[in-house]
């Protein structure tokens, strides 16, 4: 099974969109040797792990929006209430809003007020923040067991934390063997070098195409060194005094840390690595 990219957008212009059509582009594709790349399987470890990712960014999402209710409750709460709930932590705030609910639910009679809904929803989303938590927490064990069991190598690598190995593993899927080379990695995650030079002046930009989600993996990696790691401080501070820009540094080190990865994907278990130096 191969992977055919997205059709051309002029050519889609000129002959409309369709199924049929799609699928005779597809085929053309195919025919052609333009379409080359082995999709991506998905029935191994890989899988679950972005089954997993799913169930976290959308329960990352409801408590964020719990979260924002809760608070926006609390602003235009009684003001004795919003008083008493002024100058809490997070934490604190929660904990304390989970109590409404317990006890409202034992102290309701005859006709409810304003303040008491007030408070029985403070503490209903609470409840509800406390919960996704938990599931937040569920899935960050679930992932960080298969991470250990199928790729540790990326979590002894400087900078590669738990969300950031499994954001690069689904970019790369079941077979990582599909892909030919690092220079097809840096492709696909977005990281390969895009020429933008005029004339006498040789530039290269960071690339705007590739697995989003990936290429945001190799940032927080670059920037994650750049804070803790002395050789990555010492390659950035070599570059500036050579009259490269902070852009041009940054797609370098995304290029060096893909080139690192994929290296680390591509090895069995027993081939671990330890360092970041890659910079």
């Amino acid at each position: 099974m191969l992977d055919v990219n997205r059709m051309d957008r002029a050519d889609r212009r000129r002959r409309g969109k369709s199924d049929p059509l799609d699928t005779q582009n597809a085929a053309r594709a195919v025919l052609s040797g333009r379409a080359r790349a082995r999709a991506k399987a998905g029935d191994g470890p890989v899988q679950i792990a972005r089954m997993y990712k799913l169930t976290k960014v959308s329960a990352v999402k409801a408590r964020t929006q719990a979260i924002n209710q809760l608070k926006s409750v609390r602003i235009t709460a009684d003001p004795a209430l919003r008083e008493e709930l002024a100058g809490l932590g997070n934490a604190e705030l929660f904990r304390t809003c989970a109590g409404f609910a317990e006890v409202s639910s034992y102290e309701w009679a005859g006709e409810e007020s304003v303040l008491q809904a007030t408070r029985i929803t403070l503490g209903l989303l609470a409840h509800r923040i406390g919960q996704i938590s938990e599931q937040i927490r569920e899935v960050d064990t679930r992932l960080a067991r298969l991470l250990e069991g199928h790729a540790p190598q990326l979590l002894e690598v400087v900078g590669i934390g738990p969300d950031t190995a499994v954001a690069l593993l689904i970019a790369v899927g079941d077979n990582p063997e599909r892909l030919r080379s690092e220079a097809s990695f840096a492709a696909l995650c977005g990281v390969s070098p895009v020429e933008r030079s005029s004339g006498r002046s040789q530039f290269r930009r960071l690339n705007r195409g590739g697995d989003r989600q990936a290429n945001a993996a190799l940032h927080r990696i670059v920037f994650t060194r750049l804070r803790v790691d002395p050789r990555t401080q010492n390659y950035f501070e070599r570059r500036i005094k050579e009259g490269k820009t902070r852009r041009e540094i940054i797609r370098c080190l995304k290029r060096y840390a893909t080139r690192e990865v994929f290296h680390l994907i591509g090895q069995p278990q027993s081939g671990t690595r330890s360092s970041g130096d890659v910079c």
